[in-house]
């Protein structure tokens, strides 16, 4: 499975008590090369597990890959962040909107329908989406 992977399932993967951990489970036994994903989806897992450990392990693992360098994209992510300004969007999201522009085969693994279904790669792309069956 070719992906990105956002916090959410993450979250879950890394989290037996999240409503969605066995969903994440179920997804994670399809990865067959690291998910791509970015440094602030890693940040953001880590606080909300609270266990960065875990996190690195996640890489180490060959789960996740990091593979975004926010300086050699700045412009776009300014450009995202003022067009999607009214949704308030954190680094992450960004990120990952600009992951999706630059691998348009990988779908976003992610918990988050309410923001990933508005965003859009370039003018109207919908992105394509990973997301448990009852969201």
């Amino acid at each position: 499975m070719k992906a990105i992977a956002d916090t959410g399932f993450l979250v879950a993967f890394g989290n037996r008590r999240d409503l969605h951990h066995t969903w994440a489970l179920q997804i994670a036994q399809q990865v067959t090369e690291p998910l791509l994903t970015c440094e602030a989806v890693l940040a953001e897992t880590a606080f909300h597990l609270g266990n960065v450990r875990l996190v690195l392990d996640f890489v180490q693992d060959g789960l996740v890959r990091p593979a975004f360098v926010v300086n050699d994209h700045l412009q776009r992510l300014m450009e995202l962040a003022v067009r999607y300004a009214d949704r308030a969007p954190d680094l992450a999201d960004l990120c990952l909107i600009r992951l999706s522009e630059l691998h348009p085969k990988h779908p976003v693994i992610t918990t988050d329908l309410g923001d990933f279904r508005i965003y859009r790669r370039g003018r109207r792309e919908a992105i394509p989406l990973i997301h448990p069956p009852m969201l």
